[in-house]
Parts: structure tokens; sequence; C-alpha cells
């Protein structure tokens, strides 16, 4: 899925953010980096938790990738 603007990548993330909140999903892959940045952007809000990204480039494709970790 990839959004036309940062604003729906935010609002889509918003909700989804709720589920890695929940721990039923610990990460998401993408290849919108408006999704990968509005997910960031609302997990580091939540300061138990350590949020990890990544870019990985799959047969000339972009892959982003968001993880949470707790802390120790």
């Amino acid at each position: 899925m990839i959004f036309e603007t940062v604003r729906e990548a935010e609002v889509w993330a918003d909700g989804f953010v709720n589920e890695m909140y929940g721990r039923v999903f610990d990460g998401y892959e993408t290849p919108d980096y408006k999704i990968a940045y509005a997910l960031s952007f609302l997990l580091a809000q939540n300061r138990e938790l350590n949020i990890h990204t990544e870019v990985e480039f799959n047969n000339d494709m972009e892959v982003y990738k968001v993880w949470i970790t707790k802390h120790n």
C-alpha cells in the first residue's frame, strides 16, 4: 500500500500503532516511506519502547522496516 500524502499515511499509522503497542505486531515492512515515517514518529512517543528502522533494497525496490523492542 502506498499513500499519496503523509497525512493519509499518518491516519493509517495511527490505527496500526495501537496494534504494535498491544504487541499484536512487533514490526511492519512497506515500500512507502511515508508509512515508515509516520509509524516511527508515533511509536517514538512511547518511552517504554525502542524503535528500530532500516531500509532494505530488494529487486530495485526500497523496503522500509520499522520494528519495536521493549526497554530492558
